[in-house]
């Protein structure tokens, strides 16, 4: 009997469709917690609206867009094929149910081998998101460096990149690889108990709001405890989301952060302990629906392809 299966991956797949209809937040949450200057996330919605009107929300998202569904179906496709894998070697059986400890580790896991695709996303969405000339500024400021004009120092006031091909190749001629990895230390530490805080509530509140185990969860309850893993796992993981996303808004011109404890002693001190919640509403917000949806695709589809 065959462990790996690839229903898991396709449904993952449809299931980041589904996603995609969420993400339009996404845009101010990144200005939220990278930037500066903005009281809170009310203020930063209307100030990016005033600058940038109604497409402001959506610069830099069409590569993350266009890779998400990818990367969500290898998370779930690798999540579940390695829940198999560890059920067959603990219990001979890749259909046993796993315990607590299976699952953490399987989310641990997991999490740890999203970054090697998840990492080269996001930095490309935030360079992109960040590009502007107010944010640019802004970072400066967060560096100490306000007081020197902007295009003393070369910026000028058009985008630095024309669109993701043309970011990934402008990091790669300047920051090498290792570029495209930056701030992947820090997304380690927000993607390894993510996930833990992802797919263990997740199945737990499947299993109290379906007792039945012997049937399908409702889809009801699908999207209830998707919602709730959702929103547990974000919020959760802000505090190291914040320094990922500063690490990576960090471009070589204008680096202010030497690694992953530089950034989070200036950031303090800069800012106090509450910058590393910063987001954490939008995050809690926003993570409900994304992920109800993504749960609730991804159970719907594998249940359809499995029928046949």
């Amino acid at each position: 009997m065959t462990v790996f299966h690839l229903d898991d991956f396709l449904a993952g797949w449809i299931g980041g469709e589904f996603y995609l209809f969420c993400r339009s937040c996404t845009k101010f949450h990144t200005r939220l917690q990278a930037g500066k200057g903005y009281k809170n996330t009310l203020h930063c919605v209307v100030t990016i609206y005033k600058k940038e009107n109604v497409t402001g929300f959506f610069k830099g998202l069409s590569f993350p867009l266009a890779s998400i569904t990818l990367y969500n179906s290898m998370v779930f496709g690798f999540f579940s094929n390695t829940q198999r894998l560890i059920s067959r070697y603990r219990y001979g059986d890749g259909r046993h149910p796993c315990s607590m400890l299976d699952l953490t580790v399987a989310s641990m896991l997991t999490g740890l081998v999203s970054v090697g695709v998840g990492a080269p996303v996001d930095l490309v969405k935030i360079r992109l998101q960040m590009q502007t000339q107010p944010v640019l500024a802004e970072n400066f400021n967060l560096a100490g460096n306000g007081s020197v004009p902007l295009r003393s120092m070369g910026i000028q006031s058009q985008s630095l990149y024309r669109g993701p091909l043309h970011c990934i190749s402008t990091v790669l001629q300047n920051e090498g690889i290792q570029g495209l990895y930056r701030g992947a230390g820090a997304m380690i530490l927000r993607d390894v108990p993510g996930y833990t805080l992802y797919f263990v509530p997740y199945t737990l509140f499947c299993n109290w709001l379906n007792p039945d185990g012997n049937a399908s969860p409702h889809p009801c309850c699908i999207w209830l405890a998707g919602g709730l893993a959702g929103s547990i796992s974000w919020v959760t993981a802000t505090p190291a989301d914040v320094v990922k996303s500063r690490l990576q808004a960090d471009a070589m011109q204008h680096r202010k952060y030497k690694g992953i404890l530089h950034c989070i002693m200036q950031s303090y001190k800069t800012e106090g302990i509450h910058v590393f919640f910063r987001g954490a509403t939008v995050n809690a917000i926003r993570g409900f629906p994304m992920c109800a949806t993504m749960f609730l695709g991804y159970e719907l589809s594998l249940q359809f392809i499995r029928s046949f």
